[in-house]
């Protein structure tokens, strides 16, 4: 029986050969292009710094802080522990990659769902930010326990997180009608729409994809999903300001400026300000 750590003992491969660019490295493009990750990881702080410095730090801290942490340091931390063990598993194609892997992205967005989730989708017998926090904290821990049983479908059930994802997203816009705002979220639905295409079809196609000699869909995956992650935390900090802290006006803005190809969205605060 092969170790759980050997090169090929995990239940799923890609369609990028194996091995034909490095002997070290079983899929080199999806290994290099995982790091996208971590280009996510530098970027999307721009989002937070804006936003925290727009109010006094005392008071950021008491209002956003669960368990003596606040979010931007956890989820930085998930993203960076996601991007390394997403690189490790098409390193190598061994089972504890993948089960890293994908766990690293459940709790992810655990971690996401435990501090944005709006309270006014809470369950009924949920009083508060803290209950939800254990309660999401239980679900997480079983359903990392259930992906030990069949880990081939694992990547299936976290790809329909996202359309619950896109569901509130869509009961959020149904309440603005800031015209920015719906203008972002339609891109980061066009992105989330060819990531999961061209995650479906390196899946699904593969076999048409070797035959004209260009299996590389599951890294432009890598590539389009931090692509739409990136704009995707913004539009939850915006609606999350919106609910938490409704004493100030969230508004979307892209660095270094609305005009460039490539930008970065961020979320400043405009009055009124409260000083420190």
């Amino acid at each position: 029986m092969p170790s759980i750590f050997s090169y090929q003992s995990a239940e799923v491969d890609w369609c990028e050969g194996n091995f034909e660019r490095s002997p070290v490295i079983a899929e080199y493009y999806n290994t290099v292009n995982a790091t996208t990750l971590f280009s996510l990881l530098l970027l999307t702080p721009l989002s937070f710094l804006v936003l925290e410095g727009c109010w006094c730090g005392e008071h950021f801290l008491s209002s956003r802080q669960v368990s003596g942490s606040t979010e931007p340091a956890w989820l930085q931390l998930c993203l960076l522990l996601a991007g390394i063990f997403s690189m490790y598993f098409h390193m190598t194609l061994s089972y504890v990659g993948q089960l890293l892997d994908e766990l690293s992205i459940l709790w992810s967005l655990a971690v996401a769902y435990s501090f944005w989730y709006p309270k006014v989708y809470f369950p009924r017998f949920i009083k508060s930010r803290q209950h939800f926090f254990w309660l999401s904290g239980a679900t997480t821990v079983v359903t990392t326990l259930m992906s030990f049983i069949k880990p081939a479908l694992n990547a299936y059930a976290l790809n329909c997180i996202a359309l619950h994802l896109l569901y509130l997203t869509w009961r959020e816009l149904k309440k603005c009608q800031d015209r920015r705002v719906h203008r972002m979220a339609a891109v980061m639905v066009m992105w989330w729409v060819l990531a999961i295409s061209s995650w479906l079809s390196d899946r699904w196609l593969c076999g048409l994809w070797q035959a004209i000699n260009f299996p590389y869909f599951h890294s432009f995956w890598h590539v389009l999903i931090a692509l739409s992650l990136l704009y995707l935390c913004p539009l939850v900090i915006y609606f999350d300001v919106n609910y938490e802290m409704p004493s100030f006006r969230p508004k979307l803005g892209y660095w270094p400026s609305d005009s460039w190809p490539i930008v970065v969205p961020y979320i400043a605060l405009e009055e009124p300000h409260k000083q420190c």
